[in-house]
């Protein structure tokens, strides 16, 4: 009877740390069960900026220190959820050696984390300078209000409207695609415009 007693006793004087373990682990599960995927409470499951730089410039330089790709922009942010990099007023340049030199301007751009893939909307403005040898040709202009770049294949496209202007005449067309390696352009449709031949 005493022992049964003691028993009961040492029950009612822990009886409040099982009730506050109990307590704890239900807030425990009722927590996991709201939370999507287990996700963190770091804010890196949004889609916020963790950095954030006015009047930016990078440069990529070859082993020799040549800048080889350069970019400025008014405003440069970074995401971390996906890893790009948004720019409002960009200008990125490429200079490989053995390639004729191209720009680009835009209101917007977005590069990729992996730098694979460029994107530029609005007022978009390339040019790629006149290449050595060159003669007939100066620089090729291409607006459009969309471009998509590709910096390791070397190509630029888009499936906007798109004006293609050189001097020996003009082209615009629905949809492009222009391999600077290959130097040649496809046009997808709607295509127009003029070009002299080559005297």
């Amino acid at each position: 009877m005493n022992r049964g007693r003691a028993w009961l006793d040492r029950l009612i004087a822990w009886s409040p740390v099982f009730l506050l373990g109990a307590f704890s682990a239900l807030t425990y599960w009722l927590n996991a069960q709201v939370q999507p995927g287990g996700a963190a409470f770091d804010g890196s499951g949004r889609h916020d900026t963790d950095l954030y730089i006015e009047d930016f410039k990078a440069v990529s330089l070859d082993p020799q220190g040549h800048i080889r790709q350069s970019i400025t922009a008014r405003i440069a942010r970074h995401f971390p959820d996906n890893d790009t990099t948004e720019f409002e007023a960009p200008l990125i340049t490429f200079s490989e050696p053995g390639k004729p030199p191209i720009s680009i301007t835009a209101d917007r751009g977005m590069i990729t984390g992996d730098q694979q893939n460029a994107y530029f909307t609005g007022k978009v403005k390339g040019i790629r300078e006149a290449a050595a040898g060159e003669r007939d040709q100066g620089r090729i202009i291409v607006t459009s209000e969309y471009l998509h770049v590709l910096p390791k294949e070397d190509k630029i496209e888009t499936d906007k409207p798109v004006t293609i202007s050189e001097p020996r005449g003009i082209i615009n067309a629905t949809g492009m695609e222009f391999d600077n390696k290959a130097k040649t352009f496809k046009f997808k449709s709607r295509v127009s415009g003029q070009l002299q031949p080559n005297k």
